[in-house]
């Protein structure tokens, strides 16, 4: 079981996310590489949203594949390359969490390896 970590005596965070996940001894772990809003057949999703859609099913089918779910993320990074998507990813990334509050970052880049790509979202999941 994972235990979530939001001091009072640090700063609350800023949306739906942990300020600090512990994983319990002998847990195993899994360190997702970055996940862009591609599918299987190497379809780019058209717009931010079908984009972050995707980003998190390709992450939910690794987990799954892994025996694990969105409960058992410990930290995503996520990169946008256009700021005005802040918001967008934020209410995203809470419904595909579905409750899920991992450890959280959100950059904005200038860009990602290929044109088009306008996010790219990493994690790191243990489970018992």
């Amino acid at each position: 079981m994972l235990t979530a970590h939001n001091p009072a005596a640090a700063a609350a965070a800023f949306s739906r996310y942990s300020l600090g996940v512990e994983v319990p001894p002998q847990a195993r772990w899994l360190f997702v590489s970055g996940q862009v809003g591609v599918d299987p057949e190497g379809r780019l999703a058209e717009g931010a949203k079908a984009q972050m859609r995707r980003c998190w099913q390709n992450i939910f089918a690794i987990l799954a594949e892994a025996g694990m779910g969105a409960g058992d993320l410990v930290r995503i990074n996520a990169y946008l390359t256009r700021a005005e998507d802040v918001a967008l990813y934020r209410d995203v990334r809470d419904e595909m969490l579905d409750g899920a509050a991992p450890a959280s970052t959100l950059v904005v880049v200038q860009a990602l390896a290929q044109p088009g790509w306008l996010v790219e979202i990493e994690a790191v999941a243990a489970a018992a």
